[in-house]
């Protein structure tokens, strides 16, 4: 059986909900759900593209953690409180994969756990070990 490694960012959300920021199993990394927040307070508030940004940032910081890359990511998940804002929210994701090119999906929803909140992503990776 392969190694569980679980990465957690500090946030007390993990402890109450139950979750960690990354997990890998073998060669495959999720993580979370992520969001454009820092220290408890709201990155890019009315900017899906500055929130996109934002989150991708996180994201790549967390994957270095365990040894991994963008170029890894072979799937994104995006959930969106306004769908009309996808070219924002399209662009900032091109800037980071262009080139990779990973299956993505973009799904308006209802609402973020707090309403400044305009994109929540996760990503799945697969490293070469």
């Amino acid at each position: 059986m392969d190694k569980r490694i679980n990465i957690g960012s500090g946030s007390e959300w993990e402890k109450k909900v139950g979750y960690s920021r990354a997990v890998k199993v073998g060669n495959v990394i999720e993580v979370a759900g992520t969001t454009a927040t820092k220290e408890g307070e709201i990155v890019g508030i009315n900017d899906p593209y500055l929130q996109t940004r934002y989150i991708l940032e996180r994201i790549a910081d967390v994957l270095k953690e365990l040894g991994c890359f963008m170029k890894d990511i072979v799937r994104t998940r995006m959930y969106v409180v306004d769908i009309s804002q996808w070219e924002e929210i399209g662009k900032a994701h091109a800037e980071f994969f262009r080139d990779i090119r990973p299956a993505a999906t973009m799904v308006e929803v209802k609402s973020l756990i707090h309403p400044d909140l305009l994109v929540e992503i996760e990503v799945t990776a697969v490293v070469n070990e």
